[in-house]
């Protein structure tokens, strides 16, 4: 069975059925299975009413689809949809990579206006949450101390977003909207430490944003995002957080319609 074959059988998620299949991830994560990203994502959309407008990212947007269902509604059309839980800005331990994400959709149709998504979140949360290698979280009693080595790690992020945001410029992307991360919090993952990664994580994707040739929005969710906005598992965000987020696309995006 071929990969686009696979898809086809997946199913879309509500809210309501999230928490099982999220307890089901969080046990297979780090198994390297490489189709897990798809089961734990909305389908994949290859043709839309707006072809030109392109979705990439990871389970922000991929896990239960509802920022993109908000945008279609105010929109009163589809877009394409790549968006696949456990991608990574470098790395497929569970997804393809977000760059590859975009490279099947210039493969399905070049002809890319608009893209919107998020990068990055993935690199920096899934070494934090298997054995915190990389240091990136930040307990009260080093408050205020993130770790050299999480700076760096993050830095080299920079240089993988800059990368990206070239190569959809070279292909003829005209614009990009970049939604950056809120803050987490303690849940079925104990991720309330990682304050301090995400503010440096939402300055360094500002300035890919910035000093990419592309012409590229940062959205900033961290003023609007609280805990009641997120599900169980500390992460993702539940259908009055998404509506938020949406709310912080739409003025971007509705302008590029």
């Amino acid at each position: 069975m071929t990969t686009n074959e696979r898809r086809s059988f997946l199913p879309s998620f509500s809210l309501k059925a999230l928490k099982p299949a999220v307890a089901l991830g969080a046990a297979l994560l780090f198994t390297g299975c490489s189709e897990l990203g798809y089961l734990l994502s909305n389908d994949t959309v290859t043709y839309a009413d707006n072809n030109q407008v392109v979705f990439v990212g990871d389970s922000i947007f991929a896990l239960s689809g509802e920022i993109q269902n908000q945008l279609e509604a105010r929109a009163g059309e589809t877009f394409r949809r790549y968006t696949v839980s456990g991608a990574e800005l470098s790395g497929e331990l569970v997804a393809p990579s977000i760059p590859n994400q975009f490279r099947q959709a210039v493969a399905d149709n070049p002809d890319i206006e608009t893209i919107v998504g998020d990068a990055g979140g993935n690199d920096i949360l899934i070494p934090a949450i298997a054995f915190n290698s990389n240091n990136c979280k930040t307990p009260w009693w080093r408050f205020g101390r993130l770790s050299q080595q999480c700076r760096d790690f993050i830095d080299d992020i920079y240089v993988e977003g800059v990368d990206f945001l070239n190569e959809m410029a070279g292909a003829g992307v005209q614009q990009g909207i970049l939604t950056g991360y809120y803050y987490t919090k303690n849940g079925l993952f104990l991720l309330d430490d990682m304050k301090e990664a995400i503010d440096y994580g939402n300055a360094t994707l500002a300035r890919v944003c910035e000093n990419s040739v592309l012409n590229c929005t940062f959205i900033d969710p961290r003023g609007v995002i609280n805990d009641s906005d997120i599900i169980f598992d500390g992460i993702h965000p539940t259908d009055s957080g998404s509506k938020k987020i949406a709310d912080l696309i739409w003025p971007r995006l509705q302008p590029l319609l």
